[in-house]
């Protein structure tokens, strides 16, 4: 029997509540059945296949799905799941805002290893005893969403704490023994993409990050690619080429207008710099992933 294509997502991309937990095979009937098209979402989103099998296609990367796989999807990336039929599953979804309001801060998130900002997102892999914990962190959501108690959500809210915490723990983490370096080079690497996200679209050049990092252009890229095996200025490519996807795909923009939204002055300039590290011009990208 041939895949089916599963939109776990309302058509606008946002949340209706600040806080979702539904099982794989509820959501697939409830929001949207079979959408074949990729789509984006304002919230993060966790996709536990317990026996679901298929492909999940994340920021143009195609990842298999298989029995105790969890993806971490975040605001902003396109994504879409080819389930083979019947899968059972957990999906549970939640808003920045959510996060706000029940006291998770922020940067607990983002110094997490699950939730990535940039196109690599494969999932996470849990073995039986994680299993177990994490269906009872998932259960007690499930009961107090499903509750009328007014502190539900502070409740929701340390449960998904621990959720989180626990797959963090499963993570394969890259150890270091000195610990001191190890945090200056965590927090130099966390600034540095927080800068990309922000001026992305002004700043192009490893100089730029370095002078307002305070630190040298080779040292930056130096403690980059250690930690993410990525060289700043690839990493700074690699997100301009994945917003350009991105607004291909869900915008009438002409390659001039991206071009010029992602500061290209030059749409030649562009066009080249978008097909010499893509392989394909932005209009093949658009007919080869038609929304």
């Amino acid at each position: 029997m041939s895949a089916k294509i599963y939109n776990l997502e309302l058509l606008d991309g946002t949340l209706p509540v600040p806080f979702l937990i539904r099982s794989l095979e509820d959501s697939v009937d409830e929001y949207g059945g079979i959408a074949e098209d990729p789509h984006r979402h304002q919230y993060y989103s966790i996709i536990w296949s317990i026996t679901a099998t298929g492909r999940h296609v994340i920021d143009f990367i195609e990842y298999p799905i298989e029995p105790d796989h969890i993806f971490f999807v975040s605001p902003s990336q396109v994504h879409q799941v080819f389930s083979d039929p019947s899968p059972t599953g957990m999906v549970i979804l939640f808003t920045p805002e959510f996060l706000q309001q029940n006291s998770i801060r922020e940067n607990f998130i983002s110094g997490l290893k699950l939730f990535a900002d940039r196109n690599e997102t494969p999932p996470l892999f849990v073995n039986k005893t994680t299993i177990s914990h994490l269906k009872s962190f998932a259960g007690e959501m499930l009961k107090a969403y499903q509750s009328n108690d007014d502190l539900k959500y502070e409740s929701i809210g340390a449960y998904l704490k621990l959720f989180l915490i626990e797959c963090n723990t499963r993570c394969d983490l890259t150890p270091e023994t000195n610990t001191q370096k190890l945090e200056v080079g965590r927090s130099l690497v966390q600034r540095f993409k927080d800068l990309v996200e922000t001026h992305y679209q002004e700043w192009h050049q490893v100089k730029d990050y370095a002078a307002v990092l305070n630190v040298t252009p080779g040292y930056l890229n130096e403690v980059i690619n250690s930690a993410i095996r990525s060289s700043a200025k690839d990493y700074i490519r690699e997100r301009l080429i994945l917003e350009a996807k991105r607004i291909s795909l869900f915008t009438p923009n002409s390659v001039k207008e991206i071009g010029y939204s992602l500061g290209f002055e030059d749409p030649s300039h562009f066009s080249k710099f978008f097909k010499t590290h893509t392989g394909l011009s932005l209009q093949d990208f658009r007919t080869a992933n038609p929304v």
